[in-house]
Parts: structure tokens; sequence; C-alpha cells
């Protein structure tokens, strides 16, 4: 549902139709060097002056938001084309009934927000249901949360955009429509955008009650209803009340500073905060004088995001539900007690929670609610996409849109995702599924402000659980070691494994340490010295990262963006 409450116009409506076909852009800029381990694609990177630049999964989504940008929209109005097209270029990942956290940085007020696109529990979802069918399916039907990608998008155009959803929609229906790729469920897809865009259209000419109407076809409308009757033929959870309810929360981001750099995440309805705790621990680590992947450097990381990860998997829930202790969390004399707990010499093999309501750096076991684990087996994760959008006003959308193993909903062409494999049901655990209530998601968009506040930096990060892993180690790359994009995205990486799954709660795998064997021998073997167990592989390690940054002191190449080549990341900009 669009808030609202009263908006700012950010211009006046855009009365001309997109033309079929993008525009093109500036080409990518290319490695210089002619290092091998640089691979040829031609746009995974770029690096532009004035005019934006898109980051996110699929080439014809970035297309999709590249010529929103050239036909004179903004950054919240290419970023809701860019996502309303990877749920049909990046399907697997994310999908048109999928949810998508967004992040939006203002130039004009250096603020951040929140839209929290994530959908709650059905009102049939309760702890009793999933006991007798054995547990949450890790997909299909039962799975399902409500879809809230499209408000999400509606949202974001309400409070911050230009344009109508008919004009940001267009590129998609431009794929769908495209012949030699049509999936079966594309041309009943293309029939329910069309639904909703005819029910824009009865708005006159008014950009919010166009996209109010959008929202009510879809989630209180024919749409919703079709839905509703598919749901209850086939053995699914989702009600017409379920649709009509949903809500799409303005929230305001949680964030620390960190060297002089603040750091905005969402909230702890998804994992977002213990990045956050861990840069605090890591804040009294001189990680510049240790070194980028030498041993101690990566050590000292990965049990900081070890201990995060533990509290993250004790007390984060949906904060509409539960009493997080989030401010607890994220107070420096908190960290620097859990930063005690890292032996620099050796790998921890315990899972430890700490105490933040007592102050205190390890929980008593006995209370831990998360040791009540019996844990099926988890399915294969299909993972998630990216999307970064800058204007050339320097506003900023970073957004991690999500959604896979579902099933398509009847005839309308939605796919659904299967989200509510994030929850668990342990009797007390803050959270334990219930009705109306969000699970606690990996999804995790990140933006960074200057010791100014002037915008710096954004990352979007696929990868379930290793998201936030990733985005420290960008963030670090980034202002400890000032790498630059272009090489950030294609450096070694290492993931731990020492975590609860947030698919069907798999047990910690303690002390497990996948590394790529770039960091070299001497590394490794210092590594598994310390008491890490070490599993070696080349290539990306569940995570595809795209970043973004903004110099305002460097005119002739201020935006820089790049996504890792090796995951399918692509970048295209506006000279």
């Amino acid at each position: 549902m669009i808030r609202r409450a009263p908006i700012v116009a950010w211009g006046l409506m855009l009365i001309l139709a997109l033309i079929s076909g993008p525009a093109p852009g500036q080409q990518p800029a290319r490695p210089a060097d002619g290092s091998p381990s640089r691979p040829a694609y031609d746009d995974w990177s770029t690096s532009v002056d004035t005019g934006g630049v898109v980051a996110a999964g699929g080439r014809e989504a970035v297309h999709a938001g590249i010529e929103i940008l050239q036909r004179g929209g903004n950054a919240a109005d290419a970023a809701a084309a860019t996502i309303l097209a990877l749920s049909v270029t990046d399907s697997r990942s994310f999908c048109f009934g999928g949810e998508v956290p967004i992040l939006v940085y203002s130039a004009r007020t250096r603020g951040v927000t929140v839209i929290a696109g994530q959908g709650a529990g059905p009102r049939l979802a309760t702890r009793e249901e999933f006991a007798k069918r054995g547990g949450i399916p890790l997909k299909g039907i039962t799975a399902a949360a409500v879809p809230a990608a499209l408000d999400a998008c509606l949202t974001l155009l309400d409070r911050y955009g230009t344009m109508t959803f008919a004009h940001v929609v267009a590129p998609t229906r431009q794929i769908l429509a495209r012949p030699p790729r049509r999936q079966p469920w594309h041309a009943d897809l293309a029939r329910t955008i069309e639904t909703l865009v005819a029910a824009e259209a009865l708005a006159n000419g008014d950009r919010s009650r166009g996209l109010r109407l959008v929202a009510d076809a879809f989630y209180r409308g024919p749409i919703a209803r079709r839905i509703d009757a598919w749901s209850r033929a086939d053995g699914g959870l989702i009600r017409y009340g379920d649709l009509a309810n949903h809500v799409t929360r303005i929230e305001e981001p949680v964030s620390v500073t960190y060297r002089g750099h603040t750091v905005y995440k969402c909230g702890p309805w998804t994992q977002g905060p213990c990045l956050l705790e861990a840069l605090q621990i890591l804040e009294g680590f001189d990680l510049a004088s240790m070194g980028r992947g030498k041993p101690e450097t990566i050590h000292v990381m990965a049990e900081a995001i070890e201990l995060a990860m533990a509290d993250r998997d004790t007390y984060y829930a949906d904060p509409l539900f539960v009493d997080v202790p989030l401010d607890e969390l994220l107070m420096p004399e908190y960290a620097s007690k859990r930063r005690a707990l890292i032996d620099r010499k050796h790998a921890s093999l315990e899972r430890r929670p700490g105490d933040p309501r007592q102050g205190k750096p390890r929980l008593d076991p006995a209370a831990d609610p998360a040791e009540r684990r019996p844990a099926p087996s988890p399915a294969a994760v299909r993972d998630t996409t990216t999307c970064l959008v800058a204007d050339e006003h320097g506003n900023v959308v970073a957004a991690t849109p999500s959604g896979w193993s579902g099933v398509v909903a009847g005839d309308t062409g939605v796919w659904l995702g299967s989200r509510l494999q994030s929850f668990n049901t342990w009797e007390g655990h803050p959270n334990v599924i219930e009705p109306g209530k969000r699970p606690r998601i990996t999804l995790s968009p990140t933006i960074v402000l200057d010791a100014g506040g002037r915008f710096e930096s954004a990352i979007s990060v696929a990868g379930g659980d290793n998201q936030d892993q990733m985005t420290l180690q960008v963030l670090v790359d980034l202002i400890d070691f000032e790498l630059e994009p272009v090489d950030e995205v294609r450096v070694p990486r290492f993931m731990t494994d020492h975590f609860i799954s947030s698919f069907g709660q798999k047990p910690p795998a303690l002390g497990q340490l996948r590394i790529n064997p770039e960091f070299g021998a001497e590394t490794l073997a210092a590594l598994k010295a310390m008491g890490h167990k070490l599993v070696v592989r080349p290539g990306p390690l569940a995570a595809a990262p795209c970043v973004l940054r903004i110099d305002p002191d460097d005119l002739a190449n201020r935006y820089r963006a790049a996504g890792d080549p090796r995951t399918g990341r692509h970048v295209e900009g506006i000279p």
C-alpha cells in the first residue's frame, strides 16, 4: 500500500510515452593494464562525469534504468524501472511477487530513507500450521510471503519519483513481448501489467492517485481476487485479506560511524545491522597497517562477523512483533567487550552470542533461544539480484531484489517467492513464524556517507547469508585500503559458515572458512594453523557485488561503478 502521507513533489508529470528499445549510453571503461585476471567483459564497469549510472543484474534491466534516466527520470524512476525489469531478466533470482528492501539517498536533504519492501506471513501461516506440515517448506506454494516488490516500487515512485507506473514499466513490457525468449508465464504477466496500466489511466493525469490505483488493482482489486482463488484451489495460505492489508513501511535507517564514514542499513527485520556491529568491533583494529589479504586481517574480520552473526541469529526479528535490543547491540561499549573475545592467534570454534541487555560479552547458552534448533536439510538457494542507481543530481537508490523457489500464481503470471523459510518454528524465539509478521531476511543494501555528510558509496550484494560478509569486505577495501570499485569487485574473497542458516536454519559449520586460493599458499597455511577449517574454492563464493561511488571532487570521473563480471553483474553510465 502506498503511504498516504503528504509528499514533496519532485517534478511535474511527464507526458511523453517511452519509445521502444534501450538508448545507447557511454561504452563502459575497460581495464587498461592488460592483466589476464581481468575478463574481457564490456559492461561490468563504468566511469562517467555527470549523467548517472545503473549497476544491476540482467543487462536488459540495466538498459531499462538507463532508458528512464535518458528520458528525464530521476534515480527513483530508474530504480523502479530496473527492479521491475529484473523480475523478468533475473527471474530465477527475483520474482514479481518477491521482495526488495530499498535505501534512498536524497541529494537535496542529504538524508537516507528505508522503503521496507518485505511482505508478511499470511494469517494462516501459524507455528501450529507448519508443525502439522512437518516444518516450513523450502519451496512451493505454502512458503510464500505476501508479495511486496510491486508496492515497494510504487511507494518509491510516489515518494521520490517523477514518472508514472506506465512509463517505468514500459521497458519490462518490451522485454516480455520479445518472442525468442518468451516463457509460458510471460504472456500472463504481460496481461497482468496491462490491467495495472489500465487502472492507472483512470486517474486522468493525477500521478499520485494513479500509483494508488495500480496498488489497489493488484492488492485489493482483480489481481488480488485471482491470486486468492488460485491459492485456495491449490492449497496455498495467501488470501485476499492478506493482500488487501499489505503495507509498505517508510522507516528510518540504522547507522554507525566507521573511521569517520557513516554506514546506513535497514533495520533488524533484515540482517543488515550485523554488518554495523562487525564494523564497530573492527574499529579497534588497525586493518590498514595489518595489510589487505594478510592472515591476521582475514582472521579478525572473520571473527568479527561471526560474533555479529551470532547476535543476528539470537535477537533479530520483525521489530513490530518483538523488542530487538538494537541500541544496545550497536553501542561502542558493547562492541569493545565483544572485541575482547577475539583471540588474534586462534579461531573460535564456538557460537558466541552476547548479552547486550546486561552489557555482557557472552550470553548464557541456557538463555539462548537459538540453541533449540531442530534443522531440516537446506535447499539449494537460487539467490538474489542487485540494483544501484544514481542520477545526474546525485540522488541514489540501493536495492536488493529477491524471491525464488516459489510458484506462479495461476494465470496472473506473478511468480511468488519462498521467503517464509527465513522464519523458524522454535517456540519463544524472536523470529518464530507468526501471522502478519515479516521474516528476518538476509537482503541488505548499503549506503555510505563521508565525514561531511555527502554521499560516498552504495553497495548491493546477492548471496543469502553471505551478503553482509561480502559487504564487510567491500567496505574495508574501500575505506581502509582505498580500492576503486573496478578493482574491488574482482579481488579474492573469504566467507565463514559459522552461523545458523537463514534457509532451513541449518546449524553452523563452526570454524569453517570458504576462501579463494588466490590469497596464496602461505596465507592459507597460516589460517589453517590458527584453527580455521578451510574450504578452498576458486571463483565467486556465493556473493555477487555491485559497487557505486560518487566523488564530487573528480569532475571527469564523478560516478564510478562496477559489478563482479564473473557473476553476471552489468553496469552502464550516461556521460
